[in-house]
């Protein structure tokens, strides 16, 4: 396809699982009506972000796939004859849980997932508590829109998931994520932090020639410990072109649904002009492999 129309939910969450889902599918119908064809949806979108505190009674929010909230995108999909992508806390067994992107094609299918390969471990994202890190490798899911680059969240900060994904044909990089401030940085570093994450992206779609899409939540979620002030999602979602330019670009305080087209064929011609594939010394990256060199 030349274009495809892409949709994005930055929403907010709340303890109420049932709601926050009802509302999810709202705005997929919502943006279907519009014309989106490939909706993309933020990092455990079904929840709060639990990872705030280590606290065994969430692991009951995780569920299996294939399972109820498999069932529930999936009919979806099918419905709209979207593909979607989606993010679950999954069950894979008792004492073994990942953070999984799950894509469905337009039939309802599930085109294929991704299990969050970076999992971070720090104030308020305590993810190493809950998440095994994934073992499905790097690898984009061939859907009938084409072939997807889906990673998660954390993953996003690391240029080698990027570009073993457009190594192997990617057409899309796609980052559903759960990010946002931690209340006592100054505003000037706050503002920092959200740069960077939005740079760095842009640096992936730039260096691969690749659009990239970054769905984030938004709102304010508190501490249930009380040991911090909790999060304030800083939501900026985005849809950037394979130069790192800006198509599109959500609030960074509400919620918000976007539709906008993507052309396909412009990645074939910024290669072109920058052939990055075509210049890697891939003779002299053997040192990648090591986790530092003395």
């Amino acid at each position: 396809m030349k274009n495809i129309k892409v949709g994005i939910v930055q929403q907010s969450c709340t303890t109420n699982v049932e709601d926050n889902i009802a509302k999810l599918c709202n705005n997929v119908r919502h943006l279907a009506k519009q014309g989106a064809r490939l909706i993309v949806l933020q990092e455990l979108h079904n929840s709060l972000y639990f990872c705030q505190v280590e606290d065994t009674n969430n692991f009951n929010l995780a569920e299996t796939i294939p399972g109820p909230s498999t069932q529930i995108y999936s009919n979806l999909a099918k419905e709209l004859g979207i593909v979607l992508v989606t993010s679950l806390f999954e069950k894979r067994a008792a004492g073994l849980y990942h953070n999984t992107a799950v894509v469905f094609d337009t039939d309802g299918s599930v085109a294929g997932k991704y299990r969050k390969m970076h999992i971070p471990d720090d104030p308020a994202y305590y993810e190493k508590f809950y998440f095994t890190p994934g073992d499905l490798g790097f690898h984009p899911i061939q859907t009938s829109l084409g072939k997807l680059g889906v990673q998660v969240c954390w993953d996003q900060w690391y240029p080698e998931g990027a570009r073993l994904m457009a190594l192997q044909g990617a057409e899309l990089l796609i980052y559903p994520t759960a990010i946002g401030f931690e209340s006592s940085d100054t505003p000037e570093e706050q503002a920092r932090q959200r740069e960077a994450w939005i740079t760095v992206q842009r640096g992936h779609a730039v260096a691969n020639g690749l659009p990239v899409i970054a769905v984030n939540r938004v709102g304010y979620e508190p501490d249930p410990s009380g040991q911090t002030n909790g999060i304030q999602f800083w939501g900026s979602s985005f849809i950037a072109g394979p130069q790192g330019e800006f198509i599109a670009q959500a609030s960074s305080s509400e919620e918000q649904n976007l539709v906008v087209e993507v052309d396909m064929e412009r990645s074939e011609n910024v290669r072109r002009w920058w052939p990055f594939l075509r210049d890697r010394r891939i003779e002299e990256f053997s040192g990648l492999t090591k986790r530092f060199i003395d």
